[in-house]
């Protein structure tokens, strides 16, 4: 059998390439067009790169640490609400399914959806928004930017390179989500995209779903809002009488069967109008191909709102909110003053990035309980 070059120069199994030919859309990205990886490694004997990719993840420990970190709510306010972990694989879920239907090359939509939120610290947007504050004069901090930095520079797991090794579509993928209001020279690929548009989904339903478990919202509330009135009228002809739960369960299904069903529907229609028939095509188009129409957009903006208003600023979220920032002031603080007191390796990375950079970094990689048992064994004067 013939191999095949990839553009980074290694060549790939055939069966690898056969089976993309057969499988994907002349628009995804298929593997033997990969721009390859910043350190050269030879193609494996079974495994395309992005499915290596997507297993560098899994391994990782930065991921393994996304189980102890909170998405909305702490963990000491149940087991039953999602954590950082969890969100993430609903994502990948979610991300798959959309990639699958529209053809695109599912194993680099999983990799991009697994990395997605790696760079997350402690104490989800609460902590991310206090070391941003805290690095104000030194570029701030952005869980987004934070995710390429642990990829290539933070794990350490092979010999051979510092950081994952990931190919370059899975770094530019992270890398656009860093500032999504400035404009790209290039349009992301549909594989990125994809997952953009699964994490909408993946957040404007879960987080309302543990928000009404934890008792924060009823479902009345939710159902006055018009995309929850919508879901219901949808469900109650397909189910009958329904309430409680089983009503709760049925609108939350049908919710991201909505979601999911217009992104693949409105995908296809703008990919066929668009006349797209490359990645080359997709780089050069101006809009957003992979999105929902304006009037399903119009009714999630509204939840956000909502849930922004009677979730995110609830006041049992707003006062761990305050302990957690405070808590981060206070390691942060306590880092810079003894920084003797951090890991051999960072010592090492201060000279590179410098000392607050360090600390952060250090932090940033804390699981929510790591955090805050550090700090009462290092810093909580009332700990004894």
């Amino acid at each position: 059998m013939t191999a095949f070059a990839s553009a980074a120069g290694g060549a790939l199994e055939p069966a690898i390439v056969e089976r993309e030919r057969l499988l994907l859309a002349p628009y995804a990205m298929h593997s033997v067009a990969s721009a390859g990886r910043k350190y050269a490694e030879p193609p494996h004997p079974y495994r395309g790169p992005f499915q290596r990719d997507r297993d560098r993840i899994v391994h990782s420990s930065a991921y393994r640490r996304l189980s102890a970190k909170m998405q909305v709510f702490t963990g000491e306010m149940g087991d039953y609400h999602r954590t950082r972990l969890t969100h993430t694989l609903e994502v990948a879920s979610v991300a798959r399914t959309v990639g699958r239907a529209l053809r695109l090359n599912e194993d680099l939509v999983e990799a991009l959806a697994l990395a997605h939120d790696l760079g997350h610290p402690p104490f989800g947007h609460a902590g991310e928004h206090t070391l941003d504050a805290l690095l104000a004069d030194e570029g701030g901090f952005s869980h987004n930017r934070q995710g390429l930095v642990i990829v290539e520079e933070l794990e350490q797991r092979y010999p051979d390179f510092t950081g994952l090794n990931l190919s370059r579509e899975v770094l530019e993928g992270q890398a656009t989500r860093i500032d999504k209001r400035r404009p790209a020279a290039e349009r992301p690929l549909l594989e990125v995209q994809v997952v953009e548009a699964a994490d909408s989904v993946a957040y404007d339903t879960h987080d309302a779903d543990d928000a009404m478990h934890l008792g924060l919202l009823e479902p009345g509330e939710l159902l006055r809002l018009p995309l929850w009135a919508e879901a219901e009228r949808r469900v109650r002809p397909r189910y009958g009488p329904l309430d409680g739960e089983r009503l709760t369960r049925a609108v939350l299904h049908e919710l991201i069967d909505w979601q999911v069903s217009e992104l693949i529907a409105r995908t296809n229609e703008r990919l066929r109008a668009a006349s797209i028939g490359s990645v080359d095509d997709v780089r050069g188009f101006t809009e957003t191909l992979v999105e929902v129409g304006p009037e399903l957009a119009a009714l999630k903006r509204e939840v956000e709102a909502f849930l922004f208003q009677r979730v995110y600023c609830h006041p049992q979220v707003l006062r761990f909110r305050d302990q957690a920032q405070s808590m981060l002031r206070e390691m942060f603080a306590g880092y810079i003053s003894r920084p003797d007191l951090l890991p051999p390796r960072f010592h090492s990375r201060i000279e590179r990035v410098g000392l607050r950079r360090s600390v952060a970094d250090y932090l940033a990689g804390m699981t929510d309980r790591y955090a805050q048992q550090e700090y009462q064994r290092l810093f909580d004067l009332n700990s004894g």
